[in-house]
């Protein structure tokens, strides 16, 4: 039984903390490691044991990690003190970070040397379907072992699909996310038209959502372009590095994706204003510097 197997989380950051904490909840035999230890007491608090990398990928049946990017996963597995060091065949490991899909195909080729099963599980959702457990998960692997953690990751998540062997999460995870950046300038400039053309931008969200053109991203964000927060649930810079990933993907692949890269163009404006930490509907904030007015308000 999963619930017999001892599990590691390395990465408590804004999405790793609470899926952290219900992986607790539900029951399993959690040790965390992570470079705020603010962050390890927190979800130690809650019941699991605080771990080093090493510790972890020595002991634990099965890891998961929860970073930032391409690089640190791979500094985490493969870099001179990485865990492939450590860790032995029959261990799982399970990297539920956005990643480079090409990194993550040349993660599970050295892991596979050593027996070692990959999976590659990008989440969407952002902070508070990770408090609250119902992530969508997207991921990449071998069906048997995708079978076998399908539980695991139903923990944290309401939504945990198959779409192909390794990097097919993270594939899937790039499509979804330049997607999302998209959606979000289409909405920011929807309604600054609207209030430049002297339609309350309100009422305009009110008439749609309901329509074609309502989607959860405007459901999430509308609001907050209205209200003029942008706290984060998602940062931008995250999304930059989100949408560096499509670009060199697709440009790997010869798919093209202009919109990805007018959306990268705003998003990295927004960072150069010192926006990196704002939510992504602060794209919104973009068209409010250029047109001098602010979205419903």
């Amino acid at each position: 039984m999963l619930k017999d197997k001892k599990i590691g989380l390395i990465g408590l950051g804004i999405m790793g903390k609470p899926m952290a904490k219900n992986l607790v909840k539900a029951g399993y035999d959690l040790y965390v490691s992570d470079l705020k230890k603010e962050s390890v007491n927190e979800v130690v608090g809650c019941g699991a044991k605080a771990a080093t990398n090493k510790e972890i990928g020595e002991q634990c049946d099965v890891v998961l990690t929860m970073l930032p990017n391409s690089p640190q996963v791979k500094q985490v597995m493969l870099g001179a003190n990485g865990l492939i060091n450590v860790m032995h065949s029959g261990q799982v490991f399970i990297d539920m970070s956005s990643i480079n899909p090409v990194a993550s195909k040349e993660i599970a080729a050295e892991l596979a040397k050593k027996g070692i099963e990959m999976l590659d599980a990008p989440v969407s959702g952002g902070e508070p379907k990770a408090i609250d457990a119902t992530l969508s998960f997207m991921v990449g692997g071998r069906q048997e072992i995708f079978d076998e953690y399908k539980e695991l990751l139903e923990t944290m998540g309401s939504s945990v699909t198959r779409c192909g062997d390794i990097g097919a999460g993270n594939t899937t995870k790039l499509a979804n996310q330049l997607i999302v950046a998209c959606n979000i300038q289409a909405l920011a400039e929807a309604l600054t038209l609207a209030q430049k053309a002297g339609v309350d931008p309100h009422l305009v969200f009110e008439a749609i959502k309901g329509g074609l053109a309502g989607s959860t991203v405007m459901n999430a964000k509308a609001p907050m372009m209205m209200e003029g927060n942008d706290a984060p649930g998602f940062r931008i810079d995250l999304h930059i590095k989100d949408l560096n990933n499509v670009l060199d993907c697709a440009h790997s692949v010869g798919a093209p994706v202009p919109m990805a890269a007018e959306a990268q163009e705003v998003l990295q404006w927004l960072h150069n204003q010192g926006k990196g930490a704002a939510d992504h509907s602060a794209m919104a904030q973009y068209y409010e510097k250029l047109t001098g007015i602010k979205i419903g308000r």
